[in-house]
């Protein structure tokens, strides 16, 4: 399947980036600087291996609110194992066979025992939240020795371990989706089920896959939010799911018959790490930045809205 362009394709989003980059250019100088523009790509690095994924579950007609959950979980399994003596290798292992559990579990839940997936995944949500936070008393893993910090700390031609991990998984996916069978199905999954299994495909297995790989993401995050923060932290990635979420919606896909966009999500991603960053440099409140993403999300709609009936 390839990708088509057209300029009625771009998502309003894209126009609110290229406001927030000027706004925020003009208020502050440092906001365009060198420096300032790498930060953003590494504080929406995480955001990235979440939001593709989850463009794939909400282009199935589902949804998946346990992702920053899993990431914390993962984060936390991945700094125990560093903490006890293990290896980088077998703590990446660790944390990508929780984010792998959770998501099969979802996907079983919904797929195959029929829960909604807004309430499988909330259930969920609370088990990995639940169990980060008994298996830490809520206090951050620390002393996980200079491995995943230096890894995390280096430079991959010239550019930051986690921008790089964030495009390569770009680029993985975007292959997968848009040239590959399991692509193909997945763009079926949520327009034309029905004929997907008529046609003789294991339409489940495919779309339980969907959810396992959200969550083998979700583990991917954790690896990096541990290196970023040098620690584990049971709560840091709380959240992040609704971001994620936010990033897709306002990047294009839709919530029913398989319509997604995979460079529209990026969009999305950009957009509210430049929001975020943006509001920083402001010195504008945390909480602040949390509703200002809701606002982002209702303007993005309301521009496609207005493009749509114009």
């Amino acid at each position: 399947m390839t990708v088509g362009f057209s300029p009625a394709k771009v998502p309003g989003v894209a126009y609110l980036l290229v406001v927030e980059l000027l706004v925020f250019s003009a208020l502050d100088a440092s906001f365009a600087s060198g420096p300032n523009v790498l930060n953003i790509g590494l504080q929406s690095a995480t955001l990235v291996l979440l939001a593709l994924p989850m463009t794939l579950v909400i282009m199935s007609e589902g949804l998946d609110l346990s992702m920053g959950a899993v990431v914390g979980l993962a984060g936390v399994v991945l700094a125990t194992v560093l903490v006890r003596g293990g290896g980088l290798a077998a703590a990446c292992a660790a944390a990508l066979v929780v984010g792998a559990v959770f998501g099969l579990a979802n996907g079983l839940l919904v797929v195959g025992v029929g829960i909604p997936p807004f309430i499988a995944t909330l259930g969920t949500l609370g088990i990995a939240q639940g169990l980060a936070v008994a298996a830490t008393g809520g206090r951050s893993v620390v002393g996980i020795g200079e491995t995943l910090p230096t890894l995390y700390a280096s430079r991959w031609l010239g550019l930051p371990f986690s921008v790089v991990v964030a495009a390569a998984a770009y680029l993985v996916f975007h292959v997968v989706l848009y040239h590959t069978r399991f692509g193909t199905y997945v763009f079926a999954i949520g327009g034309h089920r029905e004929s997907l299994t008529l046609a003789g495909v294991r339409t489940n297995r495919y779309h339980v896959g969907i959810y396992a790989l959200a969550g083998m993401m979700a583990g991917v995050g954790g690896l990096l939010l541990t290196g970023r923060m040098n620690a584990g932290h049971p709560i840091a990635s709380m959240g992040m799911e609704f971001e994620a979420i936010a990033a897709v919606v306002v990047g294009g896909t839709s919530f029913e018959r398989g319509n997604g966009w995979l460079p529209g999500t990026l969009l999305g991603v950009l957009t509210i790490g430049v929001l975020r960053n943006g509001l920083n440099v402001l010195n504008v409140p945390s909480s602040l930045q949390s509703a200002s993403i809701g606002l982002l999300v209702i303007a993005a709609l309301l521009v496609d809205s207005i493009r749509g009936r114009g």
